[in-house]
């Protein structure tokens, strides 16, 4: 950088030394790198944008002051956890100008969670909005399955987790391992285990691979920030959304993350998880024996008390040969009383109806006698025949009556009904109508004899000496307009 030097006397010439916009920005850019150098902030990250290119953009700010933040597209797997907004941060790296927009800004290559009181106010944050989702409800809890075909396994490919979980499950019951490596901690690591649970998930077993009947989700232990990856809401809720059995082993007993809420079981260690997983072959195999045994033993005693119920049955029947014998000469008895009794039988009815038969008369005698009394009804007839029709000719001779008693007969009942039915003329309705009266009826045909028995609109008919008219009350009941129904 030189100072400028103006000819004496010419215009703008001063001891004020003078210098382009592009020198002022290099000089600030110069002085701001070479007075802090690599520097360490704290602050809460806000304004966080990621842009197409890869780059991040933030802020960091605290309560009196705010300082623009970039991490290059290079840094970004290198920062060590992911940054959200919120997030109390203690960021690794250099302050810088940025002389086009006459700004500066802090360079990041690194971040840090700011103590462990901030991850664990964050980590408490989400267990309560995600218990208040219903994740960690025990009713969605599965059980495991008592023996896996195929066990899953998302863990690091390095380290000993793996080896302690391959050497319990080949001790205890050999089972086929599906192990999906991942990073366990680190920027991409949530994204990663998530993936891999997501993974085992979509397995439908018609590929050609087989779908795991649990998953085991391990880590060994660590610090709090290195375990955060097992907080991050991704894994969580790919472990939730899962429906394959899923077994939590992130660090040692005392280690506690959110993937222990939402799994379907806990495991204090990756070889305790294992032990979950698979039961023991030995004991198994023993279990079998001593039941087997059991089931042997039983079974020969249920034979012992049959054959035992079996021989007091057998002692209590009678002696069969005995009882054949017996039933033997009882029948040969019965057909020999039955073969003497047939002939005696036949023999007693047979002398029974030759004395029914010595006791009936014979036909001739029976007709003979017929014969007889036939001839005496009909010589009764005989004598006694016209003296009967001599006695009805005269008793209706004495009943047939004088013609002027006949006339005089009629004449009287004629009279009789003559006068009968003048007396019935003058008590018939007719005559009533005949002098200008009307019959008044409702519809069922009984007789209204006031005014107050037919309601308005209500359908009467009145009945004249030379026949019948319909009529509708209108209004007052006591005046009626008839008029004709056609």
């Amino acid at each position: 950088m030189h100072e400028p030097s103006f000819p004496p006397g010419a215009p703008g010439a001063s001891n004020i030394a003078e210098y382009s916009v592009s020198e002022i920005s290099g000089a600030i850019r110069s002085t701001l790198e070479n007075t802090f150098g690599r520097i360490r902030v704290r602050g809460e990250i806000t304004e966080f944008k990621r842009y197409s290119s890869g780059h991040l953009y933030f802020s960091l700010k605290d309560e009196k002051g705010k300082l623009s933040s970039v991490v290059w597209r290079g840094s970004v797997s290198r920062l060590g956890l992911k940054p959200e907004n919120g997030v109390e941060v203690i960021a690794t790296g250099k302050i810088s100008s940025y002389g086009e927009r006459s700004s500066y800004q802090m360079v990041i290559d690194r971040l840090e969670y700011a103590g462990e009181g901030a991850l664990l106010a964050r980590i408490e944050r989400l267990r309560l909005r995600l218990g208040e989702e219903g994740l960690f409800d025990a009713e969605r809890k599965r059980p495991l399955p008592f023996l896996p075909r195929v066990i899953g396994v998302v863990t690091s490919a390095q380290g000993a987790v793996l080896h302690d979980i391959r050497t319990t499950i080949a001790r205890r019951f050999p089972r086929d391992l599906l192990v999906w490596p991942v990073p366990v901690q680190g920027e991409g690591a949530a994204q990663r285990i998530a993936e891999a649970v997501a993974g085992f998930d979509r397995i439908d077993g018609r590929s050609g691979l087989a779908r795991p009947d649990v998953l085991i989700v391990a880590r060994g232990g660590g610090s709090l920030e290195d375990l955060m990856a097992f907080n991050d809401e991704s894994v969580l809720r790919a472990v939730a959304a899962c429906t394959i059995p899923v077994i939590s082993a992130v660090g040692h007993e005392t280690d506690t993350t959110l993937v222990d809420f939402v799994s379907d079981r806990r495991a204090p260690t990756p070889t305790a998880a294992a032990e979950m997983a698979v039961p023991v072959r030995a004991e198994l195999e023993a279990d079998l024996t001593h039941r087997m045994a059991r089931l042997s033993n039983g079974l020969e005693r249920v034979l012992q008390l049959g054959r035992a119920r079996l021989a007091r049955a057998a002692a209590g029947l009678p002696d069969l040969p005995s009882l054949l014998e017996t039933a033997r000469i009882r029948l040969d008895d019965r057909s020999y009383r039955l073969d003497m009794a047939l002939p005696a039988l036949l023999e007693r009815r047979r002398a029974r109806l030759q004395a029914a038969c010595d006791r009936l008369p014979t036909p001739a005698t029976i007709i003979a006698l017929k014969r007889s009394g036939l001839m005496l009804v009909s010589a009764g007839l005989t004598r006694g025949g016209p003296q009967y029709l001599r006695d009805r000719r005269n008793r209706v001779g004495s009943l047939r009556p004088s013609a002027s008693a006949v006339l005089a007969l009629l004449r009287e009942q004629r009279a009789r009904v003559q006068g009968e039915g003048g007396r019935l003329e003058s008590l018939s309705p007719r005559a009533v109508l005949e002098r200008g009266y009307v019959l008044v009826r409702d519809r069922g045909g009984r007789p209204l004899t006031q005014a107050a028995e037919v309601r308005p609109g209500a359908q009467v008919i009145m009945t004249f000496v030379d026949g019948e008219v319909t009529a509708r009350a209108e209004r007052d009941t006591r005046s009626m307009q008839g008029r004709l129904d056609l």
